[in-house]
């Protein structure tokens, strides 16, 4: 968590950051944040306690370093992806490519900081799509983030209409 310290192999004190820029939403199941680096930028070392989702607004090349020296991971991000994490080591992003990045990281907070132990899902408990303007009907449990806004929610499942461009994160292991 923001402020927690830990040391690097080299003995070196490190000062962690929260694991986005802000929070846009926040409940007892869910935290969202919004991750944004200019070309060049760096995402200081954080920890994440929580299995999340990473969906992908604005997207570039990044280098994922990880505290313990381990080799760096590469990602390339585009616009309407997104990836499933399990809850990681100390790591910080550095986005490596010419644009912009931006995303809303979804984390699972009835799967890691509710629960003594964090838990990990099968890949498919959790599912990702996109949609335009349209009336869904939403079975059990679903995360609903606007592509071009700042709108994120836990919507219960049912009838709902969206207008624009949004991500529908299906959170099935909540209702399996």
């Amino acid at each position: 968590m923001r402020g927690d310290v830990v040391l690097s192999p080299a003995g070196e004190k490190i000062v962690l950051a929260d694991v986005g820029s802000r929070v846009l939403h926040d409940d007892p199941v869910i935290r969202v944040w919004e991750v944004t680096l200019e070309p060049g930028e760096t995402h200081p070392w954080h920890l994440h306690h929580n299995p999340y989702v990473v969906l992908s607004i604005d997207g570039s090349q990044g280098r994922m370093d990880w505290l313990d020296g381990s080799e760096p991971r590469f990602i390339s991000e585009h616009r309407g992806g997104w990836v499933y994490r399990p809850v990681s080591p100390v790591h910080r992003l550095t986005n490596i490519g010419t644009t912009f990045y931006r995303n809303r990281l979804v984390e699972l907070k009835d799967l890691g900081e509710n629960l003594d132990e964090p838990l990990d899902i099968r890949p498919d408990d959790v599912s990702v799509r996109t949609v335009a303007d349209t009336t869904l009907d939403l079975e059990g449990p679903h995360v609903l983030a606007a592509l071009d806004g700042e709108d994120v929610q836990l919507h219960a499942g049912g009838s709902c209409t969206v207008d624009g461009e949004w991500f529908v994160v299906e959170l099935s292991y909540l209702f399996r």
